[in-house]
């Protein structure tokens, strides 16, 4: 079966593309732009480790290049479609909201017309934990009220969901979002905690942290991550409900402080952090935990990476990667 997979330059893209690859069962092609949000020697690494795969290949291109996109699913007819592709980022999202408003908006609506036009079995897309904002109480479901995103990203990943929704309805098509919490692992984006957090400890550099570090985040190992996407894809929705739109916590359910975050990766590494304790950031959720009971039911989803294993597994990468 053929596959598109957006951003598989990209954390998660790559970790996707490389477990549909390895199956042997699948034809890949993952897409992605290449932008400068983060260094680009990383996306490159990444994909230097699919290259070697016989089932995977990989076109720059933009998806949100109207004129272009669905050009290139016309002319590959995938079977499903991963769209992970977007502009990511909550604090960057208050300081430069264009970008969001081209590719988290736009160029969604580059991809469900793409779809539209050639349907795949299932479009499964990344939403986020950060649709759920003011008033929301973790543990968050998929039926809370997730209409009132503090940060501009959450709400460019709420409105993906609003628009899934109206494709699904007027166009049939098998969609599916996946609200991801706080993901980690190998390869992950320089701007996420585990990296930040891991280079100024080894540097001895002031580590900053919001609201005393006493967020809670649902930190959600990326292997876990990729179990979830790829059984989801497999299972379209059922013909009914009407419309075909399925909404989807993928996260670990079980929140840890960032000051408690710290200190594990202090003992990981061998050296003591340099602790600033700051007021509550702008946009900033104070906790996230995600209830997986719908997934559990429908799916038969369950994490299986704690996150002293998970952890450790970062910091191995992170020292081999920036030979720290």
């Amino acid at each position: 079966m053929k596959v598109l997979v957006t951003g598989a330059a990209g954390f998660i893209g790559h970790h996707v593309a490389r477990r549909l690859a390895e199956t042997r069962r699948c034809e890949v092609l993952g897409v992605d732009n290449l932008s400068d949000y983060y260094d680009v020697a990383l996306k490159r690494a990444r994909l230097e480790q699919l290259a070697p795969l016989e089932d995977f290949r990989f076109l720059q291109a933009d998806f949100a290049d109207a004129a272009k996109f669905p050009a290139l699913v016309a002319h590959f007819k995938p079977d499903y479609v991963v769209h992970l592709g977007a502009q990511p980022g909550v604090r960057f999202s208050m300081e430069q909201p264009a970008a969001y408003t081209r590719n988290n908006l736009e160029g969604f609506a580059t991809v469900l017309e793409a779809c539209r036009r050639n349907p795949p079995r299932h479009l499964v897309f990344a939403s986020s934990s950060s649709v759920y904002g003011a008033g929301a109480k973790p543990p968050f479901r998929e039926d809370d009220d997730a209409n009132q995103p503090v940060s501009y990203y959450g709400a460019t990943k709420r409105a993906n969901e609003l628009m899934a929704y109206s494709y699904a309805h007027n166009h049939r098509l098998n969609v599916t979002g996946l609200r991801f919490f706080t993901v980690y692992g190998p390869w992950g984006r320089p701007d996420m905690a585990p990296t930040l957090f891991a280079r100024a400890i080894l540097a001895g550099e002031p580590l900053k942290l919001f609201n005393g570090g006493r967020n809670l985040r649902d930190f959600t190992y990326v292997d876990d991550i990729v179990d979830g996407v790829i059984k989801v894809l497999l299972y379209p929705p059922a013909q009914p409900p009407v419309p075909p739109l399925r909404i989807y916590n993928l996260g670990h359910h079980r929140p840890v402080e960032t000051l408690l975050f710290v200190r594990m990766l202090e003992e990981l590494l061998g050296k003591k952090a340099a602790v600033e304790l700051l007021p509550p950031q702008p946009g900033d959720m104070t906790e996230t935990c995600a209830d997986l009971a719908l997934l559990r039911k429908e799916i038969g989803f369950e994490p299986k990476v704690p996150l002293e294993e998970g952890l450790r597994r970062f910091v191995d990468w992170f020292r081999g990667y920036y030979r720290a």
